[in-house]
């Protein structure tokens, strides 16, 4: 048996109708860039997230770099994020020329670790960017509490968190503002790049929708040094047709993923531990073991493809050598990037699949 890691082609040909008409349309119409269904869409989103405001722009390290800047964040600042992300949550907030100031992670959950966060706080501190990692959200209670304490901002990075909730509450209407990635292997993915800025801050989002436009309040009317962000009308009318379909892959999702913690021998493998105030939504489904490269090769021979996120932490990649760490820095976050890997886990996945990797996980564990 072949197990893909993920299977877009699956997606597109359950909706590919709907999916060439919207394509034909901004075809026919010829609005390429910030047309009609980028004016969709965003209010569309907002709406699923329960915010009031919702800006599409090319990427989701785009959306983080724009809501920074929006804020005002740059040279001399500090933004307090997770060393357990991928490096784009980092970048957005180098390129906006703060420092990113990194904190350990929850050993169960692989978010940020709330009880470290005091203690890496300085007067320089602006922000705190919590990752809803692997598509769970942080603890955004005690989050919220420490950033109140010292008048902090809190900027959601919730790009792999379409849909999950933080007791009873979307994703990214949790914090001051809160950016989405339409990756194409993201829970809600385009067929090329793009993002998404959600924030119930009506001053943001018009500052946003300038940054983003070339500094454009309107048409050769430029405010402020702007940048090329937006979100293109193609990605935005495939984006608006899979939408609706977002919490029935979800809940697919979650059914895969409590499947594998049925059959797969926790004695030997870690299996993803789901927080009692979250609904995960699964964009990963990360197991921990002792022996990951040769586990990991033993399931490439078998036709089953896996991944790891992150192999070298933030603080251990030569681009980020000027923030001075070594090994040793944020011990949890080294122990994860020895021991994760990342299983098959998209809408569609099917039982048989989800068996056969675990039994021949569960195999290969056994020898």
């Amino acid at each position: 048996m072949k197990v893909p890691f993920v299977d877009l082609q699956h997606e597109y040909q359950g909706i590919k109708d709907e999916i060439d008409v919207a394509i034909a349309g901004v075809l026919n119409r010829s609005d390429y860039v910030l047309g009609k269904p980028v004016r969709d869409f965003e209010p569309a989103f907002a709406d699923y997230c329960e915010a009031a405001h919702a800006v599409g722009v090319d990427s989701g390290y785009s959306a983080l770099e724009l809501i920074l800047r929006a804020y005002g964040i740059g040279p001399g600042d500090e933004v307090i994020t997770a060393a357990n992300t991928f490096i784009a949550t980092a970048l957005a907030i180098s390129n906006c020329g703060a420092r990113p100031v990194l904190v350990d992670v929850d050993p169960a959950t692989y978010n940020l670790d709330p009880t470290l966060l005091e203690s890496a706080i300085t007067p320089a501190t602006r922000a705190i960017m919590p990752v809803h990692l692997y598509g769970q959200p942080a603890d955004m209670d005690a989050i919220l509490a420490i950033a109140q304490k010292h008048g902090l901002r809190v900027i959601e990075d919730a790009c792999q968190a379409h849909g999950a909730r933080y007791k009873g509450r979307r994703a990214g209407s949790l914090g001051d503002a809160a950016a989405f990635s339409f990756y194409p292997s993201k829970n809600l993915g385009a067929y090329g790049d793009g993002g998404m800025v959600v924030t119930n801050d009506t001053a943001v989002a018009e500052q946003v929708r300038i940054l983003r436009n070339v500094g454009q309040s309107a048409k050769y009317q430029h405010q402020v040094k702007g940048f090329n962000h937006r979100l293109d009308s193609m990605q935005a009318a495939v984006l608006c047709v899979k939408l609706p379909y977002l919490d029935a892959g979800n809940a697919w999702r979650r059914e895969a993923a409590d499947r594998y913690n049925e059959l797969l021998d926790d004695t030997a493998v870690t299996i993803p531990a789901a927080a009692d105030w979250a609904e995960h939504v699964y964009h990963l489904y990360i197991i921990q073991v002792d022996n990951r490269e040769q586990l990991q090769a033993h399931l490439t021979e078998a036709g089953i493809a896996t991944g790891i996120h992150y192999p070298i932490p933030i603080h251990l990649q030569p681009a980020y050598a000027d923030l001075g760490h070594k090994p040793g820095d944020f011990p949890v976050t080294e122990q994860l990037a020895q021991r994760i890997l990342s299983l098959p886990m998209y809408p569609g996945i099917t039982p048989e699949a989800i068996d056969y990797t675990a039994r021949t996980i569960n195999n290969f564990i056994a020898e």
